[in-house]
């Protein structure tokens, strides 16, 4: 069991911080790794990428979007209750080392598991540029925290409503113009992370993007979450979570990501017909 100790509303009205006791998990875990969560025996197993580790206060945050049944029941969940199963670090750990320039590209609440990223790469003594993007700036997350630890962030919005009007990529293409990039790391929604890729590429820059495909166990058993990368077929818990942009087949990963959308969505009415009235605060 995993204690939570604190939670608190990121962005109105479905979006949640956790800071989980987790002192084993956080004395081993690196940024860009993930961890496996079941919230009760009779719950599934679901990926969430880890926002922040502090190993000396023994804890890890993870960031829940209330998507589906599960990501709904979590943000359900106050402090002092416990989550059942809490296992990792999973994944292999980002690749930290000096570098001249690193671009971090945040679409949505993918911009919190940066955040580690972006501080370990600061520490290891590059410059650290964030572009973060939302459709507008109610929806921008963790925009303070990448200021303290990076040395430019740089906003998109859709909506023009903070920032520059536009996609991620326009900010992206316009900072990359103005000064090349040694590493461009993204992590968010697939069609973003594919957007980025496709405009490195012409430029040559190297770019990382973390994948988050449907997953079961998280160790490899189950296949669940394969991909194919440069041809060959990829398992994101174990190979991954990160691959070259580049040589991702994203046509296979958005078909493998629709595929359970119908029983997903029939779970999560279900759910909420059940528990109506039920409030997340």
């Amino acid at each position: 069991m995993a204690l939570i100790k604190e939670k608190r509303l990121l962005r109105a009205p479905d979006v949640f911080y956790f800071r989980i006791e987790a002192p084993l998990i956080s004395k081993k875990a690196r940024p860009g790794q993930f961890v496996i969560v079941r919230l009760h025996d009779k719950g599934e197993r679901i990926p969430l990428s880890l926002a922040d580790i502090d190993a000396d206060g023994g804890t890890i945050s993870l960031i829940v979007m209330a998507v589906g049944k599960t990501t709904a029941e979590f943000t359900a969940m106050q402090p002092g209750q416990d989550v059942l199963d809490l296992c990792g670090p999973l994944g292999n750990p980002t690749e930290i080392e000096k570098a001249g320039k690193v671009v971090l590209v945040g679409g949505g609440f993918g911009t919190a598991p940066l955040y580690p990223i972006a501080k370990a790469f600061k520490n290891a003594g590059s410059e650290v540029v964030t572009v973060m993007g939302a459709r507008s700036k109610d929806l921008l997350i963790y925009e303070k925290e990448m200021l303290s630890v990076c040395d430019r962030v740089l906003v998109a919005t859709d909506d023009g409503s903070k920032g520059i009007k536009g996609l991620v990529t326009n900010a992206l293409k316009a900072e990359l113009e103005q000064a090349p990039a040694d590493l461009v790391i993204a992590i968010g929604p697939v069609v973003m992370m594919r957007a980025v890729a496709e405009t490195t590429r012409p430029l040559g820059t190297k770019t990382v993007v973390s994948l988050n495909p449907i997953m079961v166990d998280g160790t490899g058993m189950c296949g669940g979450c394969r991909v194919t990368v440069g041809g060959e077929t990829r398992f994101a818990c174990t190979d991954g979570p990160e691959f070259d942009g580049h040589l991702v087949d994203w046509d296979v990963l958005m078909n493998r990501q629709r595929k359970y959308i119908p029983e997903q969505k029939h779970s999560f009415e279900q759910w909420k017909t059940k528990h109506a009235g039920v409030v997340c605060e």
